[in-house]
C-alpha cells in the first residue's frame, strides 16, 4: 500500500514511520533488537536514569540499537523539577547533539505514574530556554497542552491511558479536543499519544483520529510474543493513518443500499 503521506517532524528529526518503541521490559537484548527492528519505527526512546553502564566485553542495550534510529532520551523516573533537569542535561552529556531532543517527564504519583503537570511545564520552560527541543509526556488536558505549546514544547504528548495499563483510549473525548485545540493554535506541532495502548487497534483508532503519531512500549514488550505484536503494531499505525488519509464515510442513523436502484428487475 502506498500512502502519499508527510514525514512526521519532531524538532530536527524527520520520520516516516509514525511508530516509536520504548526499549523497556522485554526478555532479553535478543528480543529487543528484533522487536526494533520489526517494529518499522525509526525512533526509539531510552530512559537514560535507567540504562546501566557499559562494562568491558559485555553487551548492552546500546549494542542493539540499530545505528540508523534515532535515539529520544527520555527522564522517566524523575519525581521533582531537579531530578528532570539533571536527568536532561545527562543525557545531552551521553548523546550530544542528539541528547538535545528529550522526552521529557515529571511523574506526580507513583501508582498510577500520571504526570505531575505543573512540574512538566516548568521542566519544558527550562529546558527549551537551554536548547533542547522537548516533548512533553502529559495527561489528557487540553488546558495542560495549550500551556506546553506556550513554553515552547516541539510536541505535545497526551496519554491514551495509565503508562502500562494497556487500557487503550479511555478518553476520545479529551484527546478529540486537544487535536482541535493544538492544531487550532499551532498547525504544525505534533500530537502524540504516549502510553496506555494495549493492541494494535488502539493504535490504529487514534492514529485515525488524527494524532500524528504513537509512542508505545510495554503493549509490545509484554504481548505473550512480542516480535509478533511488534510487527501488529506497525501494521496498525499504518492503517489507522491511511485511513485518516483517505477519509471515512459519513456516518448515517439509517441504513443506504450498497447496490444502485437503476435498472432494478420488477416483479408484475
Amino acid at each position: 500500500m502506498t500512502v502519499n503521506d508527510t514525514p512526521l517532524q519532531l524538532g530536527p528529526v524527520s520520520l516516516t514511520s509514525r511508530l516509536i518503541v520504548g526499549t523497556g521490559k522485554y526478555r532479553d537484548l535478543d528480543e529487543t533488537a528484533d522487536c526494533l527492528r520489526l517494529s518499522g519505527a525509526q525512533m526509539v526512546t531510552v530512559a537514560i536514569r535507567r540504562v546501566p553502564p557499559k562494562k568491558e566485553g559485555e553487551r548492552s542495550l546500546w549494542d542493539v540499537i540499530p545505528p540508523d534510529m534515532h535515539i529520544l532520551p527520555n527522564t522517566a523516573g524523575c519525581y521533582t523539577l531537579d531530578d528532570c533537569l539533571r536527568t536532561a542535561r545527562l543525557g545531552r552529556e551521553l548523546l550530544g547533539e542528539r541528547g538535545k531532543l528529550v522526552k521529557v517527564e515529571v511523574i506526580g504519583d507513583e501508582k498510577t505514574l500520571f504526570p505531575d503537570v505543573p512540574a512538566t511545564i516548568e521542566a519544558t520552560r527550562a529546558l527549551v530556554n537551554e536548547g533542547f527541543v522537548c516533548l512533553p509526556y502529559v495527561t489528557d488536558d487540553p488546558v495542560a497542552c495549550l500551556r506546553l505549546l506556550d513554553v515552547g514544547a516541539a510536541a505535545v504528548m497526551p496519554l491514551a491511558a495509565p503508562i502500562g495499563s494497556g487500557l487503550g483510549v479511555r478518553n476520545p473525548h479529551n484527546l478529540a479536543i486537544i487535536l482541535e485545540v493544538v492544531k487550532a493554535k499551532r498547525p504544525d506541532v505534533p500530537v502524540i499519544v504516549d502510553a496506555g495502548v494495549g493492541v494494535p487497534s488502539d493504535a490504529a483508532r487514534v492514529m485515525e483520529m488524527g494524532v500524528d503519531g504513537v509512542l508505545m512500549n510495554t503493549a509490545i514488550a509484554q504481548a505473550q510474543n512480542a516480535r509478533l505484536m511488534a510487527e501488529a503494531m506497525k501494521d496498525g499505525v499504518r492503517a489507522g493513518r491511511a485511513a485518516y488519509l483517505a477519509g471515512r464515510m459519513p456516518m448515517k442513523l439509517y441504513a443506504s443500499a450498497s447496490s444502485p436502484l437503476q435498472g432494478l428487475i420488477h416483479t408484475r
